[in-house]
């Protein structure tokens, strides 16, 4: 893959986790890595969303594209960079860049704690989608009900609030400070 951005050189509020919009993703592979879900969560809400890819697997590039930017497009004010591992699945991480306005950052290889917030959850995220299950039978719909579940747990590491209510207080807060402008 050329022109990667090493997750180094990230800008250091993504470090400190002040502000949403930084995410970490993955891919979250089912029995036999014949199926996989997209997984991009988000570092200071802990906001979680499944994302549905076409099967049969591997997932390629343009699927992962495709979908990434159509889930991305979606959250628009909570949308500012992206870190990845160095998965081929990312190749056309300069297109996502281009049709999402996300800057992608890639972790060093073998280091997966360079996305520690996205290691942990998939164990979260195991406990509904377990190892050596098929992913493909899930629907957007279902995924989309497991992220929901996900994102209604009170967290610890939010003052045991929700990454649901996390997100809403942080978006009602951006809307206020748009009004004042106004």
């Amino acid at each position: 893959m050329a022109n990667l951005l090493n997750s180094h050189v990230r800008p250091p509020e993504i470090e400190d986790r002040q502000r949403p919009g930084h995410w970490e993703g993955d891919l979250i592979r089912g029995a036999l890595n014949q199926s996989a879900v997209g997984m991009l969560l988000e570092r200071n809400t802990r906001l979680l969303i499944l994302v549905k890819l076409p099967h049969p697997h591997p997932a390629t590039a343009a699927h992962v594209l495709q979908a990434f930017t159509d889930k991305l497009n979606a959250i628009a004010p909570m949308r500012q960079t992206l870190t990845y591992d160095r998965g081929t699945e990312m190749a056309f991480h300069q297109q996502l860049n281009a049709n999402t306005g996300i800057a992608v950052y890639f972790c060093d290889p073998h280091n997966p704690w360079q996305r520690g917030t996205n290691e942990n959850t998939n164990g979260l995220i195991r406990q509904f989608l377990p190892k050596g299950t098929d992913l493909s039978g899930y629907s957007q719909e279902q995924l989309d009900a497991i992220a929901d579940l996900m994102n209604g747990r009170p967290r610890k590491t939010l003052d045991c609030c929700t990454p649901h209510e996390v997100c809403s207080a942080w978006l009602a807060k951006l809307e206020d400070s748009a009004q004042t402008i106004q």
